[in-house]
């Protein structure tokens, strides 16, 4: 039999082991492994978005802008596993245009990004054209009003690591204070019992 030292000893490790084990995939946010059109790209036209993760996410949000902010998506992103899908609304003239999106991650925080890329006419040679706004060049950074507000943080333990730990914590208390007891009939050992 185990003394209870060593016992102690094992419940107090056994919630950090855990801990270790379990926290590092809960600390990897999900990342944005492709899209279409990709980062920086040129393209003649587009019809959908397409957003590829590396893990399932939820609760997509996807806005398509131009430089003067005018916005092109149509309807609500729909997910298919890690994939998200946002239609295009009517042909895109020539010009930037930045994809700003965000995902609820597997772990439970909100990642967000943007991909700048350039409509060309058909058949030019790839060059940035005016847009409707007359701009030309580099795509622009969208506004503070252009991504919806949430009120996650994007970094941090998520609230179920906390729990858990919590959990352990008042697991491995009640068993400490379990062994600690004695019962009070138990007969003590060299004691006689007691004759009637």
């Amino acid at each position: 039999m185990r003394s209870p030292a060593i016992r102690i000893l094992l419940l107090l490790i056994l919630p950090a082991v855990l801990l270790t084990l379990l926290a590092p995939p809960a600390l990897a946010h999900d990342s944005l492994k492709s899209s279409s059109p990709a980062k920086g790209s040129v393209v003649t036209g587009l019809d959908q978005i397409e957003l590829e993760f590396s893990a399932h996410v939820s609760f997509p949000v996807v806005i398509l802008h131009d430089a003067a902010g005018r916005r092109f998506e149509s309807g609500s992103p729909r997910t298919d596993g890690p994939k998200v899908f946002e239609n295009v609304a009517g042909p895109l003239p020539p010009g930037s245009y930045v994809i700003a999106w965000r995902i609820v991650s597997s772990d439970g925080h909100p990642v967000e990004g943007e991909i700048p890329f350039t409509v060309a006419s058909p058949g030019s040679d790839g060059a940035a054209q005016p847009s409707a706004a007359g701009t030309t060049g580099a795509a622009p950074k969208p506004s503070a009003k252009s991504i919806p507000a949430t009120t996650a943080s994007t970094s941090g333990i998520p609230v179920w690591v906390w729990g858990l730990l919590g959990l352990l914590a008042i697991v491995g208390t009640a068993a400490v204070i379990g062994m600690r007891k004695t019962p009070q009939d138990a007969p003590q050992p060299g004691a006689e019992p007691e004759r009637n």
